[in-house]
């Protein structure tokens, strides 16, 4: 049930709301416990950018690894 539930969100949706869930745990923790969590928040950028250059994203392998099938046809 869990898993027909979730293929039925695209997997760019996916991957934006983790990328972005990312950014912000990790400005909220640079603001409370430590400002060298800004490196995080600068990888999880830099990420985002090369993948919209080479069109490869690691969390996509994933998810398509573990069965998630996109409800579009193209890539992130």
């Amino acid at each position: 049930m869990w898993n027909s539930q979730i293929s039925k969100i695209m997997i760019t949706r996916i991957i934006h709301a983790v990328a972005g869930s990312f950014i912000l745990i990790s400005v909220i923790l640079a603001v409370s416990v430590n400002m060298n969590w800004l490196w995080f928040t600068a990888f999880v950028g830099a990420n985002l950018l090369q993948s919209s250059f080479t069109q490869w994203c690691l969390l996509e392998k994933i998810l398509r690894g573990i069965g998630i099938k996109d409800t579009k046809a193209g890539r992130i």
